[in-house]
């Protein structure tokens, strides 16, 4: 496994879009396209394809969201797999890059993200690397979780 992500551009927008979900997890997380939207229109939001050597496996979006002044709050905001590579380790692969990346590029000692209360696969990968649920709920009434790093 040789995981990359790389930042969507004009280049690779067409094969981001081209991502697919398994038809029952299409109700957990907003379409690519609207995910892009946002990004697009808000520079706090980085999207990015990821990527195993040349081969696009999944997707995600991140980003310092400032709304929760005055030190605003590190956000995993979107994070999927294509249906076709789940199940095959990209999953844990691919988070654990992710946090990583996180982690050095803000220097926060929380990430944040947010599940609907139904995904339970990706509530147990959440809580498998340490992420718990605070209590609170977002804009989407999704349940938010915070990954607390020492």
């Amino acid at each position: 496994m040789e995981l990359q992500f790389k930042p969507v551009n004009e280049k690779n927008r067409k094969e981001i879009l081209s991502l697919e979900l398994r038809e029952d997890q299409k109700k957990f997380i907003e379409s690519i396209e609207n995910c892009l939207s946002e990004a697009d229109s808000h520079s706090c939001w980085h999207a990015v394809g990821i990527y195993d050597g040349n081969v696009l496996i999944g997707f995600a979006m991140y980003g310092l969201f400032w709304e929760y002044l005055p030190f605003g709050r590190l956000w995993l905001n979107r994070f999927l797999i294509d249906r076709r590579y789940q199940s095959m380790g990209y999953g844990k692969a691919a988070l654990m890059d992710l946090l990583k990346r996180l982690w050095k590029k803000y220097h926060r000692k929380h990430i944040y993200l947010s599940v609907t209360d139904d995904n339970q696969t990706a509530s147990a990968l959440y809580h498998h690397f340490g992420f718990a649920y605070t209590g609170e709920r977002d804009m989407r009434n999704e349940r938010v979780m915070v990954l607390k790093i020492a």
